[in-house]
C-alpha cells in the first residue's frame, strides 16, 4: 500500500499499469489497492504542481498564522471548518507552538490577500489574532523543485 502512496506521490499521472510494472506486482492488485485507498479516504484527489512563475499573471501567495480561541465542546474543529470554507483558503493546518492554525491562502494582489485578512479572516469569532507572511519565491513544492536550470548537490558546494 505504500509502494502505491510513494508512486502517486511522485507522479499521479501513473497508470495501473505502469506501477504493477515499477512494483513488481499485477495490475489487478494494484487496481484494488488504489479503489481501497480512495474509498477509505486515504487518497483524496490529485492535483498537478504548477509553477505559477511560468504563468503572465502570477497570484499572490500568503501563509496566515492564526491564533485563535477554541470552543469547549469541539475544540479547534468548529474554526477550522469554518476557515476551510472561505474560498480564497487554499489549506488550513492545526500547529504546535507560537499560533494554533496556519492558513495558506491564493489572491490576484497583495491587497486583495490583505483585505481577505482584514475583513473575512480576523472577523471571525474565536480569531484572536493573525500574522500574515506572503510568499516571495516558491523554490519547491510537494517535493518537486520547481525551476528548471540545474541544482547543484549541496553536499559537494564549497562555502
Amino acid at each position: 500500500m505504500e509502494d502505491v502512496l510513494k508512486l502517486l506521490t511522485q507522479n499521479a499521472r501513473l497508470t495501473n499499469s505502469e506501477m504493477a510494472v515499477l512494483l513488481g506486482k499485477e495490475e489487478s492488485e494494484v487496481a484494488r489497492i488504489v479503489e481501497k485507498l480512495q474509498e477509505d479516504g486515504v487518497i483524496k484527489g490529485y492535483q498537478a504542481i504548477i509553477n505559477y512563475e511560468k504563468l503572465p499573471h502570477i497570484p499572490v501567495f500568503a501563509l496566515i498564522e492564526c491564533k485563535v480561541m477554541p470552543k469547549a465542546e469541539y475544540g479547534f474543529q468548529e474554526i477550522a471548518d469554518r476557515v476551510m470554507a472561505l474560498e480564497e483558503v487554499d489549506s488550513v493546518y492545526l500547529m504546535a507552538g507560537n499560533y494554533d492554525l496556519a492558513v495558506y491562502v491564493k489572491g490576484a494582489t497583495m491587497q486583495e490577500v490583505a483585505n481577505f485578512v482584514a475583513k473575512r479572516l480576523s472577523t471571525l469569532e474565536s480569531i484572536l489574532s493573525t500574522s500574515t507572511r506572503f510568499v516571495l519565491q516558491r523554490y519547491k513544492q510537494n517535493g518537486v523543485i520547481l525551476d528548471d536550470k540545474d541544482i547543484r548537490d549541496p553536499r559537494n558546494m564549497v562555502l
